[in-house]
């Protein structure tokens, strides 16, 4: 490769220009060939036998460049990159400017990481906020270890009741015929619970183990299935069996039971304890959200649209990585939410742009402070990250660019030097409201991986969670010359 041009095109876009030599270009064309050449019917040739030369002849000489320069362009252009001394951002558009039997010359369009301003980073003023632990928290921490070590009891002597676990079977119709997702056996159904809807559970009390019945419900207006909004249906119903669910008493067992403690007493002053220490944390992370805000708005700098679009993306890969680990992928996420991968996208943007801007203002930050990472403090990072993953140290060091590892460890001191000099402020939390306890939040209830059940209510959305693992760029593609079209 021969010495690497660039020139400003406009504020942040650069063009880089680079050639590939005559020999490296020959050896991509003959490995291009090579794995063409199988596909290629040349008449008075066996198929896959056709020599270069007649190729050439018959479909113009440039027919295996484009497949040439496609799998040069992942080897050559990362030096070329280098070489141009940009720090680039996103994905680069290459053009071919010239190309013949003597090598070729390419043109890479590129986004730049914008100069960036930042002032008065120094002595924000933020107010920590602690919530107090009351009695009413320590008994509702204590009452959800309970329920975890409830254990279940069949009932056999009386009809169903409120608060019973029972176990049906079903089949739902909606005018005689029966819909899809609408039958199930043997299911377990809290009464009471609310899961399915409105008047499904109702129907259900009263009756006796053994008894097969009707239950008459309607389904709501704003339900998520088209076909089902508003009607009328009738779910034959079985009633296999009945359990409740027993708590064990509050009582100094319970405590040994269930933790390190002799006493009741000894358990609920270490359970205080541990609230005090998550509300701490709590109040901490929420000064630091309230730092990071006023980064983002002391912030001066013209970010290019292409490094939205790119987190955007590590964003939805990195979801879809996570939801791979639960035996799931987005496909199956979009069918059981009815969501779109451009509704993804858009759900995504907002913390998207607010990440790249928080990664701008704190390397900024660094640069201003000449923050400086030493080679123990990255190789503690390495050792740190193996232990993470579960990989040997040396594997690590093969994946992860010790450059953006760095980079990393700057940043995190930046956010402390942030942290260190803001003006905070305590703040005494206002009185908490007596209200109706609230249903269970979506991420504390335990879900299954099955597709919604068509008798259960509509499901509110859960929003995606935020990602920051960086993802393996795309290999770029040349354009198309015309001699491979003919080929085609």
């Amino acid at each position: 490769m021969s010495a690497v041009k660039t020139a400003q095109i406009e504020k942040n876009l650069y063009e880089i220009t680079f050639s590939i030599d005559h020999d490296t270009f020959e050896k991509a064309v003959n490995a291009a060939y090579r794995k063409s050449v199988k596909n290629i019917n040349i008449p008075g040739f066996r198929r896959g036998k056709a020599p270069r030369a007649i190729i050439e002849k018959m479909y113009g000489k440039g027919v295996f460049y484009e497949d040439a320069i496609n799998d040069l362009i992942p080897t050559v252009y990362p030096d070329a990159a280098k070489e141009s001394g940009l720090d680039i951002v996103g994905q680069p558009e290459f053009d071919i400017d010239t190309i013949d039997e003597n090598g070729a010359v390419l043109k890479a369009k590129v986004y730049t990481k914008p100069e960036a301003k930042i002032e008065g980073y120094k002595g924000i003023a933020v107010t920590k906020t602690v919530a107090p632990v009351t009695d009413a928290d320590v008994d509702a921490d204590i009452e959800r270890v309970r329920e975890r070590n409830a254990r279940m009891i069949e009932v056999t002597d009386r009809a169903a009741e409120n608060g019973d676990i029972a176990n049906i079977d079903y089949k739902g119709s909606v005018d005689g015929k029966l819909f899809d997702g609408g039958s199930a056996e043997k299911y377990d159904l809290t009464l009471g619970g609310g899961q399915f809807i409105p008047g499904f559970e109702d129907q259900i009390v009263g009756h006796k183990i053994g008894e097969e019945f009707d239950v008459n419900v309607k389904f709501p207006e704003d339900y998520h299935a088209e076909e089902l909004k508003g009607a009328d249906a009738v779910f034959a119903c079985k009633l296999n069996g009945l359990k409740v669910k027993e708590l064990p008493a509050l009582d100094d067992e319970f405590a040994r039971d269930v933790s390190d403690f002799d006493t009741l007493d000894a358990y609920k002053a270490d359970v205080k304890a541990k609230l005090e220490e998550k509300n701490e944390k709590a109040a901490d992370a929420d000064v630091e959200e309230q730092l990071i805000n006023a980064l983002i708005e002391k912030l001066d700098a013209d970010i290019p649209e292409v490094m939205y679009v790119q987190e955007t993306e590590n964003f939805v890969r990195d979801y879809d990585n996570r939801l791979r680990m639960q035996g799931l992928d987005l496909s199956t996420y979009f069918k059981y939410t009815g969501m779109t991968l451009d509704q993804l996208r858009a759900q995504m943007r907002p913390d998207a742009e607010r990440q790249v801007k928080t990664r701008l203002a704190l390397e900024t930050i660094a640069k201003l402070e000449n923050v400086t990472v030493a080679d123990d403090e990255v190789e503690e990072e390495m050792k740190r990250l193996a232990d993470a993953y579960g990989m040997e140290l040396d594997k690590v060091k093969e994946l992860v660019e010790r450059e953006g590892v760095e980079a990393d460890l700057k940043v995190k001191k930046a956010v402390e030097i942030v942290k260190n000099s803001a003006d905070v402020s305590a703040k005494k939390p206002a009185a908490k409201k007596t209200t109706k306890k609230a249903a269970p939040k979506a991420e504390e209830t335990e879900t299954s991986e099955e597709a919604p059940k068509p008798a259960a209510k509509k499901a509110t959305k859960k929003a995606a969670p935020k990602a920051e693992g960086e993802t393996d760029e795309k290999k770029p593609a040349a354009k198309k010359t015309a001699a491979k079209k003919d080929a085609e």
